[in-house]
């Protein structure tokens, strides 16, 4: 529907990427590698959408930053 997620979504999120797991800006793959740690399907498929945008605009961000120099 939108891009408006829940902050326990973001918060876990955040979390997570600090814990130093690796995060691809593929959806299926970040599904897979929550798989294990999350007590419901939806909630593990909105962290993986959310975690697929984040990781997408890092990369997007940093390709921009390369393309200036």
């Amino acid at each position: 529907m939108g891009k408006i997620k829940s902050k326990q979504i973001r918060r876990y999120s955040q979390e997570l990427m600090n814990e130093g797991i690796e995060f691809s800006d593929d959806f299926e793959k970040n599904k897979r590698i929550l798989g294990k740690e999350m007590p419901s399907k939806k909630m593990r498929n909105q962290m993986a959408g959310f975690l697929t945008r984040v990781m997408k605009q890092k990369k997007k961000e940093k390709e921009e930053l390369e393309t200036k120099e």
